[in-house]
C-alpha cells in the first residue's frame, strides 16, 4: 500500500423537505429502501427495530457483501453503523438529524473508512474524491422519492 492517507474520514450535508423524525427513518436500513435503488437489507435474524444497537444485516451492490452493524441510535436524531466489505474497507457510516427552516432536515453524513488492500485504497481515494456527488445524488433520489409520495 501507497504511503499516503489510507483511512478517509468524509462528512457532508444535505438538506431533506421532512421534519427530523420522519426523515430518519429514510436512513433506516428499512427506510432507504424506499429511495435507493437495489437496497434490499438482510437480516440474520427477524427483527422489529431496525435500528436497535447490535442489529446485524447484509447488503450486496457490486457482486459484493457488505456485513453492518447498528452501533448507536437516538430515535430521530442520529444512528451510527459499523460496515465491513470483506476484503475491501472497514469503518462507520454515521447520520445526524437536525431541524433546519421551513420544517425542513439538515442530514449530516459521515462515512469513516479504511481500505484493506492496495485496491480498496485506490477505489477509497476515487469515493472520497466524488463524495460531494454521491450526497447529491442521495438529496436528488429523496426528493424524487418524496415527490412520489406528493402525487
Amino acid at each position: 500500500m501507497s504511503a499516503g492517507p489510507r483511512r478517509r474520514r468524509l462528512t457532508g450535508r444535505l438538506r431533506v423537505a421532512l421534519a427530523p423524525a420522519e426523515a430518519f427513518r429514510l436512513f433506516t436500513p428499512y427506510g432507504e429502501r424506499d429511495w435507493v435503488e437495489g437496497w434490499e437489507p438482510r437480516f440474520p435474524e427477524r427483527v422489529t427495530d431496525d435500528t436497535a444497537p447490535g442489529t446485524v444485516f447484509q447488503t450486496h451492490a457490486d457482486g459484493a457483501a457488505t456485513t453492518w452493524i447498528v452501533l448507536h441510535r437516538e430515535p430521530g436524531r442520529s444512528v451510527s453503523y459499523a460496515r465491513v466489505r470483506e476484503g475491501v474497507h472497514a469503518g462507520t457510516v454515521g447520520v445526524t438529524v437536525a431541524r433546519a427552516e421551513r420544517g425542513h432536515s439538515d442530514v449530516t453524513v459521515t462515512y469513516d473508512l479504511t481500505p484493506l488492500t492496495a485496491a480498496a485504497e485506490a477505489d477509497l481515494a476515487a469515493f472520497a474524491a466524488g463524495y460531494p456527488a454521491f450526497l447529491r445524488s442521495w438529496q436528488e433520489a429523496i426528493a424524487a422519492h418524496l415527490g412520489k409520495m406528493d402525487q
